[in-house]
Parts: C-alpha cells; sequence; structure tokens
C-alpha cells in the first residue's frame, strides 16, 4: 500500500509540476507555449480563464485519444482536471514574477520546457494513463514511424497556427517551446528508460480491478519501483 501512495503522490507530483511549468512559461513574457497560446485565443474569445480552456479542450482530446486507441485510465482524468487547476492555483498565488527582459524570459521558457518534460515523464512512468496532450502523441507515434519528439513537435507547431490564428501571444519563447519540448520528452524517456511504442495504460476499468485486488495492486507498484 505505501508504494501504491509513492505512485499516487508521484502522479499528483507531475500535475503539479506541470501547472507550474504552464506558469513559468506564461510569465517568460517572450511568447507562449503552443498550446497555451491556443489556450489564450480560445480564453481571449470566450472570456474563460486558462485553467478551464485547458481542462476543456484537455476533455475534447481526451475523446479522441479514446478513439484512436489509447487507454483512458485514472490519471488521464487527473491530467484533464488537475493541471488546469493547479495552474490557475498558481496564477492566484501571483509566486513567479513576469520576467522584464528578453534575457531573463528565454531563461524561464527553457526552465519551463524542462519542468514540463519532467512532469511529462513523472505522470506517464506509472502507465494509470496518458494526458490527453500526451496520449495524442503516443498514438500518433505508434502509428507512424517518426519519434517522439518528431510527432510532438507536429502536434505543437498544429496547435500553434490555431491559436495565433484565434489572437494567442506568440514569441521566441513559442518558438523554443513548439521545437523544444517534443525532444526534451523524448531525453526524459531515453533517461527513464520508457519505450514510447510499447508503452500501454491501464484504463479505468483495469485500474479498478487493481484498487479491488490487493495483491495485484501491490505488484503494479513493485513493477513501477523496479523501473526506477
Amino acid at each position: 500500500m505505501n508504494k501504491f501512495i509513492r505512485v499516487i503522490t508521484r502522479l499528483l507530483l507531475g500535475f503539479i509540476v506541470y501547472g507550474l511549468a504552464i506558469v513559468v512559461m506564461i510569465h517568460a513574457n517572450v511568447g507562449l507555449s503552443p498550446w497555451d497560446v491556443l489556450h489564450q485565443g480560445i480564453s481571449l474569445k470566450t472570456g474563460l480563464t486558462m485553467g478551464k480552456v485547458s481542462i476543456s479542450v484537455g476533455i475534447i482530446i481526451i475523446i479522441i485519444d479514446a478513439i484512436l486507441g489509447e487507454g483512458i485510465g485514472f490519471a488521464a482524468l487527473g491530467n484533464v482536471l488537475l493541471i488546469g487547476t493547479f495552474l490557475d492555483m498558481f496564477e492566484s498565488l501571483n509566486i513567479i514574477p513576469y520576467a522584464n527582459n528578453l534575457f531573463i524570459g528565454i531563461i524561464m521558457m527553457i526552465i519551463g520546457v524542462v519542468l514540463a518534460a519532467l512532469a511529462t515523464v513523472l505522470y506517464l512512468k506509472p502507465a494509470l494513463g496518458s494526458g490527453p496532450r500526451d496520449g495524442l502523441m503516443l498514438a500518433i507515434n505508434k502509428r507512424s514511424s517518426k519519434s517522439v519528439g518528431t510527432v510532438r513537435t507536429i502536434i505543437e507547431l498544429s496547435v500553434l497556427f490555431i491559436g495565433w490564428i484565434l489572437g494567442g501571444s506568440v514569441g521566441i519563447g513559442t518558438i523554443i517551446s513548439g521545437v523544444g519540448l517534443g525532444y526534451a520528452i523524448e531525453i526524459g524517456f531515453k533517461i527513464s528508460h520508457m519505450d514510447s511504442k510499447t508503452l500501454v495504460h491501464k484504463n479505468i476499468y483495469d485500474s479498478i480491478k487493481l484498487l479491488r485486488n490487493k495483491d495485484a495492486q501491490i505488484a503494479t507498484c513493485v513493477e513501477t519501483d523496479k523501473e526506477k
């Protein structure tokens, strides 16, 4: 049970770090990350907060992931609901300053990209469900000959174009994030010995069976620990 708690803690830490990463990239003030360009564009058109837009977009994408055959697990739902919540929380706490020059902004954007890649590896490793955007990346990766980095970059640039049309903020930081995040995640996968093409996430039904079966639950957590 303690090991199961450690896995859940790891998932939550991943969501918290990702929410923080988004705020750091926003406050870098050198252009938003591609997905946040989209979220901001929709926010400007609807009046919703970026966190709420992030949650809404996530729900739509998670439906697409399910159609593409990616398992929708508890972690996927947590990703949709919690990252946007933590984003709004960090924004309301006002603890991340805005960059006041280009150099500091670029440094903050790079830090945000690294944090986002770290968070992605943290919550994907237990295989309890990928986030909607990561699920889309993995689904396309499994169906193509392209690497994770290339697939993620294509997705990011496509989303960027739509967000830019809607009025989202674009700058040098957008390019850093759009090109860098996918390859940062790919490096994280290699360091963590994760194979994106064979990574299979447990869906909600399988997760419930594990929760009802104490031995199976512990075995899953032991397997996760051995992968570290």
